[in-house]
Parts: structure tokens; C-alpha cells; sequence
């Protein structure tokens, strides 16, 4: 059983990732770790130097490698689900869990972090907005579960996704 994780930058994904994997037992992937490491440069650094649309074949790549492994939790990066393919991958080969927050909640999160290339511009917080319009959506559309993130700690956050996993019969009741 593989369960991905997706959801805007900053809604917690490697985190929760981390901790439900330990949780369960299970290895971990990041999907921007493998890219990074598939690349030998950061992301950042490729996305400046290369453009977004590279950027997103070497990820649309990645995910359909790690969703064909058998177990673990596959955290992904933001902008997964901008292609249709990788969509498909994580929907029909993973159990999805959207961590849903609001662009205010990720700019409060995010405001100090100069490592994410889309948040690097005069208006970070409407970047977020407008990242969440445009992306919600396709978290909804691949996602069969969602679980809103607001303020809990991460630890309850891996018990909401455990116990929605778990009544719906994809994890064995603890």
C-alpha cells in the first residue's frame, strides 16, 4: 500500500510524510529529494537555469517511477498535479491524501523561506492565492482523501490521515 501526499508548498507534505511513515512502519520518498538527487543541483537552480517545463518532465518522470512502488509514503512537490499524467499515476496507483490549507495559513508558514523558486517574487502571499485557485482543484481531483491543516501539531495531523486511511479499509484498524 503507497499513499502520496500532495497539497500548495508549505502544507506540510514532507513533514507529515516523515512522521506517517515512521508511523506505519514504511520507507519514505520525497519527490523532490529523488529529483534533486537525479539532477546534482538543487531545484531552485535547475528551474532558473533550465525553465519551469524542464523542470516538470524531470518531475512528471519521477512520479511515475516512485508510484510504482509497492509501499511507503510518497511526499510530493507542489506543482505535481499541473500534469494530467502525473494525476493519473498518483490517483490510480496511490491512495491520495490532500493536506488542504489556506494561502494565509502557508504565507504565515512560508514568509522566511527564500528556498522556494514560485514564492520568490514582490507578492508572495497573492502568489499563494493564486497558486491555490489554480491548483486546488487538480488536489481535489487527484485526491481520495483530503484533511485540512490549519493549526494542529503534526503529529495530529498523521492521526487524521491514519484514522481516515484506516475507516476507509486502506490500513489495518490500530
Amino acid at each position: 500500500m503507497q499513499i502520496s501526499l500532495v497539497g500548495l508548498p508549505g502544507s506540510g507534505k514532507s513533514t507529515v510524510g516523515r512522521q506517517l511513515a515512521r508511523r506505519l512502519n514504511v520507507p519514505v520518498f520525497d519527490s523532490d529529494h529523488v529529483i534533486e538527487q537525479q539532477l546534482g543541483c538543487s531545484i531552485r537552480e535547475y528551474f532558473e537555469r533550465e525553465g519551469e517545463a524542464a523542470f516538470r518532465d524531470v518531475e512528471a518522470s519521477v512520479i511515475d517511477q516512485l508510484t510504482r512502488n509497492s509501499a511507503g509514503v510518497l511526499s510530493t512537490g507542489g506543482g505535481v498535479v499541473l500534469r494530467p499524467e502525473n494525476r493519473q499515476h498518483l490517483h490510480g496507483r496511490t491512495h491520495v491524501v490532500y493536506l488542504s490549507s489556506s494561502p494565509d495559513e502557508l504565507f504565515r508558514r512560508l514568509r522566511h523561506d527564500a528556498q522556494r523558486p514560485l514564492l520568490q517574487v514582490a507578492d508572495p502571499l497573492g502568489r499563494l492565492r493564486d497558486l491555490h485557485v489554480q491548483r486546488d482543484p487538480l488536489y481535489r481531483e487527484t485526491a481520495h482523501f483530503t484533511v485540512v491543516t490549519g493549526r494542529p501539531s503534526v503529529g495530529t495531523l498523521v492521526n487524521m490521515i491514519q484514522m481516515q486511511l484506516e475507516l476507509a479499509g486502506v490500513l489495518p484498524s490500530s
